[in-house]
């Protein structure tokens, strides 16, 4: 079906694992008539989990993408795993879409990830829906749990509908205000609402307290702005196994949530080559050139790498030649797709708001930016704001010879994950695979078993110590050497001082006079980065460190790129040993759910490894969430003296935070380990 673009409808599903985001996406599915019947994710028969993994696992991995047509209305939904392993393949959902859902689990309440994602979505500009889901459970306290939401998240927070016929259906409090309902009144949640609507416009609102009453066409231009400003946050109710709410909730997405045109348009970034970045908002007409951003990349055993984007400006047809990114060679799109699951349906245009998939370029990489101009060489999405992968393994092959086929699935695998990553740790020789937890990594391994039929031996990684400067130091270096013919020559005065905390590195060339040429300053710098991989005093490489150089000397014969680096380099040095080089230890925020009567037990085990507990919440009565810092290298054992404590109870995630001194005795020890072997001037 041909659709305007006001006509389509971008949603994404996210939340806590076990919310049942995926059984909701089936039964929306089914209700809008797109698939005979609702899956289940028990059974494996679900169009978003369709991965052998998930089949077995029962739960994402992985962003899936729906498309559906309900009535006159294109429907892309996307369907997230709620794991904090999997926010890799999550968040970037965030970045397609209009509307973020955020689906709560009725018996469980606000879980870990529930305000973690109402945040995420808010900061990125997005309308806000609470889906409230399983309503039919067992147990389930629906008036107290409305009550908590908005004491969370804010009086903005009002239902679109409420329970009825004991969680059998639910009432609708917006267009047709007028039923029973299972706690509080429909009349009353339908004033609410249109009180919270026409506070954002002050004549809409003076209409209203003199008639009492507004028309819906009244409503919709207050409403949706009140939407993109997050001065409402609907909140509707469903149960996906009965399908109570499931087309009321259809209904709101119809007719509730922004199309293309509305809601608050993406930011990109335009960086011209040589000049300032600037902002820019790509404009929802098909008439304008193409920009289309890349946030799903999924390599496919039978297909290839199949690039998942969403279109935000001008027409996409098969054929089209497109730019990838930076890339001068344009690529063609042959086919054009629009996804189910699994399912691949071939389309023959995609316009603004669409989200569309193309085939077999393995050119197109996670987060770039697709147009058919190549004066938008220089124009990227905003970032993503995704997190540090710092759980690790130390891994290599089984069998002797797998080496490079190991290499090319894990390859694969990065170019699917934005939050997997392979390093290789000269010093210890090992390759280390680092995700978001265990759980990530885990599943990896279970991919490359059962899909690339490769096994991995692992153990605990060395810990990603860096090293960094407590003072400012000065540094010189004269190189000089004359063999008979030309020589080399290059001098170098340069000064250190300490960065603030995750800043990195910064090179300053503050030379006056020409006394070292233009030329021969990239020499310097590459001498003194030489120095940053390798580190100082424990072979750790080095951060927070500005280099400024600002004076040295020149031979108008002898003086070489070579000479500039070496001189460069040992400046740098010599500024080092002054500089009160010290060791740096990574350190993680540990957010632990588990049953409350062992928190004390939780508390003293953390504190036994130099963490620093920030705070407690109860998500659930019998649940406690703990809120800690650790340093990295405290937590080796830590998952299983959490398994062990709460009787396999407890889950805990990790985030990198930053780094911060090691004690002394843990310095002294790496210093001693490493016994650097400094070049001599």
């Amino acid at each position: 079906m041909a659709h305007s673009i006001k006509r389509i409808r971008t949603i994404a599903l996210v939340g806590q694992s076990g919310a049942g985001k995926t059984s909701l996406a089936e039964a929306l599915l089914a209700k809008a008539g797109a698939i005979a019947a609702a899956g289940s994710v028990e059974r494996g028969s679900t169009v978003c989990d369709y991965t052998p993994l998930e089949k077995q696992l029962q739960h994402s991995l992985k962003l899936a993408v729906a498309s559906f047509d309900f009535h006159d209305t294109k429907i892309h939904l996307l369907d997230t795993p709620g794991y904090p392993d999997f926010l890799g393949h999550a968040l970037p959902a965030l970045a397609a879409v209009e509307t973020a859902a955020i689906v709560i689990n009725a018996q469980n309440g606000l879980e870990m990830m529930t305000g973690r994602f109402l945040q995420w979505a808010a900061k990125r500009g997005l309308d806000r829906l609470i889906v409230v889901n399983k309503i039919d459970a067992d147990n389930v306290n629906l008036a107290a749990l409305l009550e908590r939401i908005q004491q969370a998240f804010g009086k903005e927070c009002l239902p679109l509908n409420l329970p009825a016929g004991k969680a059998s259906k639910v009432s609708d409090c917006f267009f047709a205000p007028a039923g029973e309902s299972d706690f509080s009144s429909v009349e009353e949640a339908h004033r609410k609402l249109i009180d919270q609507v026409v506070e954002i416009d002050e004549k809409l609102m003076e209409r209203y307290l003199e008639k009492g009453e507004v028309t819906p066409e009244e409503l919709h231009e207050p409403l949706e702005r009140a939407l993109r400003e997050g001065h409402l946050i609907p909140v509707v109710f469903t149960s996906a196994r009965t399908g109570a709410g499931i087309a009321e909730l259809l209904t709101v997405i119809e007719q509730l949530l922004p199309n293309p045109t509305e809601g608050n348009p993406p930011a990109y970034v335009s960086t011209p080559l040589g000049g300032e970045p600037t902002e820019l908002q790509p404009v929802p007409d098909p008439g304008k050139h193409v920009l289309a951003h890349v946030f799903k990349i999924e390599i496919d055993p039978y297909i290839g790498r199949i690039a998942v984007f969403r279109m935000h400006q001008g027409r996409l047809t098969p054929g089209t030649q497109l730019y990838v990114g930076e890339a001068r060679k344009p690529i063609k799109a042959g086919h054009l797709y629009l996804l189910r699951g699994k399912t691949q349906i071939e389309v023959s245009e995609a316009i603004p708001g669409d989200i569309c998939a193309i085939a077999k370029i393995d050119e197109i990489q996670f987060d770039h930016v697709l147009h058919d101009s190549a004066a938008d060489a220089h124009v990227h999405a905003r970032p993503l704001e995704l997190p540090t992968s710092v759980f690790g393994l130390a891994v290599q092959p089984k069998k002797r010879g797998d080496e490079q086929k190991v290499s090319d699935v894990l390859h694969k695998i990065i170019a699917e994950d934005p939050c997997f990553r392979i390093e290789h740790n000269a010093q210890a020789n090992e390759t280390v695979m680092r995700g978001l937890g265990e759980m990530h990594l885990k599943t990896v391994l279970q991919k490359m078993s059962t899909q690339y039929k490769l096994d991995l031996d692992t153990r605990p990684p060395s810990i990603a110590f860096r090293e960094t400067i407590a003072a400012r130091a000065d540094g010189h270096n004269r190189h000089k050497k004359q063999t008979g013919g030309a020589g080399q020559f290059g001098e170098v005065f340069l000064k250190i001082e300490p960065l603030p905390r995750g800043k990195g590195f910064e090179f300053v060339d503050s030379v006056k006079g020409g006394s070292i040429p233009n030329q021969f300053i990239p020499a310097v710098e590459k001498g003194v980065r030489g120095v940053l991989a390798s580190g100082f005093v424990a072979g750790y490489p080095l951060q927070d460190v500005r280099v400024t150089v600002y004076d040295g000397k020149h031979h108008p014969v002898d003086s070489k790129e070579v000479a500039f680096v070496s001189a460069g380099r040992k400046a740098f040095l010599d500024a080092l040993r002054k500089a009160r080089p010290i060791v740096l230890e990574p350190i993680v925020n540990v957010e632990i759910v588990a049953p409350e009567e062992r928190m004390g037990d939780i508390a003293g085990e953390l504190s036994g490894h130099r963490a620093h507990i920030k705070g407690s919440d109860s998500p659930r009565p019998g649940l406690v969430q703990i809120k800690a810092t650790a340093p990295l290298a405290e937590l080796e054992h830590f998952p299983a003296r959490l398994k062990s404590l709460t009787a396999g109870h407890g889950s805990y995630s990790l985030e990198f935070s930053h780094y911060e001194p090691a004690p002394p005795q843990l310095q002294q020890k790496l210093i001693a380990a490493h016994k650097p072997q400094v070049e001599a001037e």
